[in-house]
């Protein structure tokens, strides 16, 4: 990635929601569309020939899907980033995204603003779920708990400090780092600074993880 230009293939079959992805991006100063593509198996190609930062693919296209692309690009291009799009109805896809490489899933119906903010988080090399994505799956995740995941996730949450366990339970809920900062009285930045640490402790590779730990613990 450029200092001052991310990069980014748009990938979905409808013309009209690649187009409204594209204005809401063109709209930062940080963000270029290089190319779009109509389905999977073009996303790889484009990310082949353009080498963008951030790769966005819809789960649901012809030719090949948006997680079989998924598993195609951690191959091809390891180094691109790649934020899945979904609908309430897929979140099922989460933990299979996750597992593939993926660096965040993002709803369709999210805010514009929400989607820049992924965009670039997924390009400084953070994972990015929507919230409401997060609570969806540690909810569901956490409704198959047993006695023996709960006492190794409270065995492990027991060695983070008072704070960090604070911003895990949050975490637990799915809030964001702006709204985790809210809750807390602290920076968005401070807040991050938090996760990364949490992650590295609990040796998490992403929210959801994390967030499935908190409540696996009880937070």
């Amino acid at each position: 990635m450029t200092a001052e230009v991310i990069r980014v293939v748009i990938a979905d079959d409808e013309p009209l929601i690649r187009a409204g992805i594209r204005m809401i991006l063109t709209s930062a100063p940080d963000i270029e569309v290089v190319a779009e593509a109509a389905n999977g198996r073009e996303a790889v190609e484009l990310a082949r020939s353009h080498a963008p930062d951030v790769v966005l693919l819809d789960i649901q296209m012809p030719v090949m899907d948006g997680l079989t692309a998924l598993g195609e690009l951690r191959r091809a291009a390891a180094e691109v980033r790649a934020l899945i799009l979904t609908t309430f109805g897929e979140k099922e896809n989460v933990l299979r995204a996750l597992g593939e490489g993926g660096a965040g899933f993002l709803l369709k119906d999210s805010a514009p603003g929400e989607l820049i903010g992924a965009v670039r988080a997924a390009a400084a090399g953070d994972a990015y779920l929507s919230p409401g994505a997060t609570r969806h799956v540690v909810d569901q995740l956490a409704s198959g708990k047993t006695a023996v995941r709960g006492e190794v996730a409270r065995r492990q949450v027991a060695e983070l400090s008072e704070r960090e366990r604070g911003v895990l339970a949050l975490l637990g809920e799915g809030l964001s780092n702006a709204d985790a900062g809210r809750r807390l009285h602290m920076s968005e930045a401070t807040v991050k600074t938090y996760v990364s640490r949490i992650l590295a402790k609990l040796d998490c590779e992403n929210r959801v993880q994390a967030a499935l730990l908190a409540r696996d613990a009880g937070l």
